[in-house]
C-alpha cells in the first residue's frame, strides 16, 4: 500500500501541474466496483476457478476494480494514466513487476497530421481484442465470458492508428511485448504484433476483426501464435440489442512444427432495457481448449465447457450502477471440485455496485 500510496502522490501532483498549463484539456475521472460472489462449489480458499479473474473471490465482500484516471487531449498530443487496485489487478497482473501491477493505463501519443486523423500511440492499453473490457459498467453482463477472461484484458507497445471522415472505418497496427505483457517475458525476443478494423456502418451496427501474431514462451520453446477475434454489436431496436463474438487460435505444437493445436468460443449476449434504469442480460457461450493452450484443463477432453447466465441491472443514479447475475457452468469433463471431489458443473450468484465520477 506504501508503494501505491507513492504512485498516486506522483500522479496527482502530475495532474496538478498539467492543470496549470491547460486545464480545459486535462479530464479526471474515477471508477469503483464492489462486489459479492457466491461459488455453490463452496472452495475453502474462497477463490473461485483459475480460468476466471473478475470478481474471483467467493463469499465475501471485496473490489474487483478500482482506479484514478487523469486523461489529457489536446489537438495534436494526448496522454492517459490510471492507478488501480483491487482483485481483478492481483489476478491479472501477477506476472508483472510489483510497481506495474497498479497501472491500468499509461500511454501517450501524437497525431501525424494536420488534416487526417492519423494517430502514433505508445504505452499500456486496453487490448484491442475483444468486446469486453474490465469495466464492468461499460459492459453489458456483470461477469465477463469465458472468451474475455482468457484472452488479453491490457497489452503494452505502439501503435498507428487512423479513423476516417466519416467515422466509420477505424484501423490499427501494433507492435506489442506479448500476449497480455507490460513486461516482456525473459528469454523471448520474438516481436509480436496486432491489428485491429472496425467498421460501423450506422449507430446501431458495429462490426469488427482484430488479431495477435506472436510467440509468448522463451525462444528456445518458440512457439507461433495466431489469434483471431470477431465480433458484432446489434442495436436492434431501440431497447432490444444483440452481441455476438468468436475467437479462434492456433499455436503450434512445439517448436519448429507445422501441426498446431487450436481453441476457439464462440459467445452471445442479448440484452434488453426495460426501462431507462432497468435492464436484463442473457449470456450463453461455449469454450473448446482440447489441448489446453489457453486452459489447461489435465483430463481426457480437455477444457470443452458450456456457460450460461442471466443479469439484472438497476441504474438508481446516473453514476451508479446496481447488478446481479446468476451464472452455471457444464464441462464435458469433471474440471470443477466440490466438497473434495471433481464434478463437470460449477454455479455462482454474483452481485456489484459501480461508482463512478
Amino acid at each position: 500500500m506504501k508503494r501505491l500510496s507513492t504512485i498516486i502522490s506522483i500522479f496527482i501532483a502530475g495532474s496538478a501541474a498539467a492543470q496549470t498549463t491547460d486545464s480545459s484539456k486535462l479530464s479526471v475521472s474515477g471508477y469503483a466496483e464492489i462486489f459479492y460472489n457466491y461459488d455453490f462449489n463452496k472452495p475453502e480458499n474462497h477463490t473461485i476457478p483459475g480460468f476466471l479473474y473478475n470478481h474471483n473471490r467467493s463469499n465475501e465482500v471485496n473490489i474487483n476494480l478500482a482506479f484514478v484516471k487523469g486523461a489529457y487531449n489536446g489537438d495534436r498530443v494526448r496522454a492517459n494514466l490510471a492507478l488501480m487496485a483491487g482483485t481483478y489487478a492481483q489476478a491479472n497482473l501477477a506476472a508483472e513487476q510489483p510497481t506495474m501491477q497498479h497501472v491500468f493505463e499509461a500511454n501517450a501519443g501524437i497525431k501525424l497530421s494536420k488534416s487526417a486523423n492519423l494517430w502514433f500511440d505508445a504505452g499500456v492499453f486496453a487490448s484491442h481484442l475483444g468486446f469486453e473490457s474490465a469495466i464492468s459498467r461499460d459492459c453489458w453482463t456483470l461477469t465477463r465470458s469465458i472468451l474475455a477472461e482468457n484472452s488479453p484484458y491490457y497489452e503494452s507497445g505502439a501503435k498507428l492508428s487512423y479513423t476516417t471522415p466519416n467515422e466509420k472505418w477505424f484501423v490499427s497496427f501494433m507492435y506489442l511485448n506479448g500476449w497480455q505483457r507490460i513486461k516482456r517475458l525473459d528469454g523471448n525476443s520474438t516481436p509480436a504484433f496486432g491489428a485491429q478494423v472496425t467498421f460501423k456502418p450506422s449507430s446501431k451496427v458495429t462490426l469488427n476483426y482484430s488479431n495477435f501474431i506472436g510467440n509468448v514462451k522463451p525462444d528456445s520453446v518458440k512457439q507461433m501464435r495466431y489469434f483471431n477475434n470477431f465480433y458484432g454489436i446489434f442495436q436492434l431496436t431501440d431497447k432490444f440489442g444483440l452481441m455476438a463474438g468468436l475467437d479462434y487460435g492456433i499455436e503450434q505444437t512445439s517448436k519448429g512444427s507445422s501441426d498446431y493445436n487450436t481453441w476457439y468460443s464462440p459467445v452471445l449476449i442479448a440484452r434488453y432495457a426495460v426501462t431507462d434504469q432497468l435492464a436484463i442480460a442473457a449470456r450463453g457461450e461455449y469454450y473448446s481448449d482440447e489441448n489446453g493452450v489457453i486452459i489447461a484443463s489435465g483430463t481426457e477432453n480437455g477444457f470443452k465447457t458450456f456457460g450460461y447466465s442471466i443479469g439484472f441491472d438497476y441504474t438508481p443514479f446516473k453514476n451508479v450502477l446496481l447488478r446481479a447475475e446468476g451464472k452455471n457452468f457444464k464441462s464435458k469433463d469433471t474440471i470443477f471440485t466440490r466438497n473434495g471431489e471433481s464434478v463437470s458443473n460449477n454455479a455462482f450468484v454474483t452481485t456489484s455496485l459501480t461508482f463512478s465520477f
